[in-house]
């Protein structure tokens, strides 16, 4: 892999932040292959911490999940939080797609992007991410 990955910021879903922590999941060396080259900002949304929370306590336990919270307490990813815009353009992306059995997370996640202008998403949903045209690029770029 390359050793430093020159893009600046990506936005990181649920399922890369759970194989993050889990050394058994199958994306977890790619994850961390990832993280470990990549010099730039790793965004975190607000809507995706509850669902990361949720997966790492059910299936980890509470000192796994300790250890995610201590990781955005030292800034290892920055939260970004959703705004009424965004909600509105969740509305959008749900109403388009609504045939997609994505929800309020990856919509919400999607529509930051669009806000900050992020085309890169490192997420493990190649289906969800590669079906919506976002509204600021062609497609997003799918990571790892």
């Amino acid at each position: 892999m390359e050793r430093n990955i020159k893009i600046e910021t990506v936005i990181i879903d649920t399922g890369i932040v759970y194989a993050l922590a889990d050394q058994k999941d199958a994306w977890h060396k790619r994850s961390v292959d990832f993280v470990e080259a990549f010099t730039g900002r790793l965004i975190i949304p607000s809507t995706v911490l509850p669902e990361v929370s949720y997966l790492i306590n059910k299936y980890l336990g509470l000192e796994a999940e300790v250890v995610f919270i201590n990781s955005l307490a030292n800034r290892e990813l920055l939260i970004e939080h959703f705004d009424v815009d965004d909600l509105k353009r969740c509305v959008e992306i749900l109403n388009r797609y609504s045939d997609v059995d994505f929800g309020f997370v990856d919509t919400s996640l999607m529509a930051i992007a669009e806000r900050m202008n992020i085309h890169n998403i490192l997420t493990t949903d190649r289906r969800h991410f590669s079906i919506v045209q976002p509204s600021h690029c062609k497609t997003f770029t799918l990571l790892p």
